[in-house]
């Protein structure tokens, strides 16, 4: 596992996974200034909708106060959907450069397959976490319950993620990772994703990390 961290962060040398991440980051940016802007333009049509003095500012000041706290309520969602548009290209990077026997192997998804996918990830996601918000509520009494149920639970889900893309390419008997690995893979990236700044690199260092758990023999640890 540390060997496929390790390797994931040499993959950012190379050219494709490179020019990759700043289409990851670019993206990231995009999504959530596109979330600004129409939290507010909505708040802006409300606050004039109901006739409210200085509205135009009030919206301005709430939609500067609520994009931070949105970002990091919703960056992992954003990043797993960033992750599948992108998620085929970064492994054909990885796996040409260290592992091109397997990579003459592998076939990508097509574009509806990755789709579906993408959109099971994402409501797999935001169903798991809304399930879970009783939990994360009773639990918020012991202090430091709510944050291990979190991480656990988007530990699962991400590490399952990133199984699938793999699995897509190479089938359930070569692109599969046991329990173990998958669970410290996705806890991994779970940190990474709390991390400011260092969670727009995530995306591409977890799915280079899958590929590299996945080929190096390190998937049944």
């Amino acid at each position: 596992m540390i060997q496929a961290l390790q390797l994931s962060f040499q993959s950012l040398s190379d050219r494709r996974v490179a020019m990759l991440l700043i289409k990851v980051v670019l993206c990231t940016f995009a999504s959530f200034l596109l979330l600004g802007v129409g939290m507010w333009l909505a708040l802006d049509w409300l606050f004039a909708w109901l006739n409210i003095q200085n509205g135009a500012y009030l919206s301005a000041f709430l939609s500067l106060a609520i994009i931070p706290i949105s970002a990091f309520l919703l960056f992992r969602v954003v990043a797993v959907a960033i992750t599948w548009i992108f998620a085929d290209d970064i492994i054909d990077a990885v796996e040409d450069r260290y592992y091109p026997k397997k990579a003459a192997f592998g076939k990508r998804p097509g574009v509806g397959a990755g789709v579906h996918m993408a959109v099971r990830s994402i409501a797999r996601v935001v169903g798991y976490n809304l399930l879970a918000l009783p939990l994360y509520i009773v639990l918020l009494v012991t202090g430091v319950g709510t944050a291990i149920a979190f991480m656990l639970i988007n530990a699962l889900l991400l590490g399952k993620d990133l199984e699938d893309m793999l699995i897509a390419r190479h089938g359930a008997s070569q692109g599969s990772i046991q329990k173990l690995p998958r669970l410290l893979l996705g806890f991994i990236g779970t940190i990474g994703m709390l991390i400011p700044f260092f969670n727009l690199l995530v995306p591409v260092l977890a799915t280079a990390m899958a590929v590299h758990v996945v080929h190096s023999g390190n998937r049944a640890i």
